[in-house]
């Protein structure tokens, strides 16, 4: 006779019943030799890279950088195009000497008004005392042009040309021959 107690035994273990799980893999003990040698690789090659890079950058003629005076004088001879237009002309005159002196005697002058570039330049010695009155002389009769509206004649603005070349070339440094070498002051 088979009793109910049977009939459960046989039920649970036809459920308990599986399939066969799969074979796990064993690690060889190899594979990080593999990933080193991938890593080292990158890095060796990332090294071949940036040295061919520095030395490409090295290699590279560096221009020899426009003395200021230089630059300031191309500038003040290209500006003579706009003297059929004063305020234009004034404007480039004025912003080529500012920024001459900026560059010649690291004294910042573009972001100034003429007033307070004058008040700082005379505290200074970086320019002779003639020159401080002509540039500010040169300073205002540009700034009539360009905030007064004022029309000057062609002669006014040739000699306000004159005057800013004058200032480049009285400030410009002077080479010095001492015991063969040239030095520039």
């Amino acid at each position: 006779m088979i009793t109910n107690a049977t009939t459960q035994t046989a039920a649970s273990v036809a459920n308990d019943i599986r399939d066969i799980k799969p074979p796990v893999e064993i690690p060889s003990g190899w594979e990080w030799l593999w990933w080193v040698l991938a890593a080292l690789t990158i890095i060796a090659m990332a090294f071949f890279v940036w040295r061919w890079w520095q030395k490409r950058k090295a290699s590279a003629p560096t221009p020899t950088p426009v003395p200021a005076h230089v630059r300031a004088k191309q500038k003040l001879e290209e500006s003579l195009a706009f003297i059929p237009q004063p305020k234009a002309f004034c404007i480039l005159v004025s912003d080529t000497i500012r920024t001459y002196l900026e560059e010649r005697f690291d004294f910042r002058a573009p972001e100034r008004t003429t007033e307070e570039f004058l008040r700082e330049l005379s505290g200074t010695d970086l320019l002779a005392k003639e020159q401080k009155e002509s540039l500010g002389t040169f300073l205002a009769s540009c700034d009539l042009v360009k905030f007064a509206k004022y029309e000057p004649r062609e002669t006014e603005l040739r000699g306000l040309h004159g005057a800013a070349v004058k200032l480049v070339e009285e400030t410009e440094p002077v080479e010095i021959k001492a015991e063969g070498v040239n030095r520039k002051s």
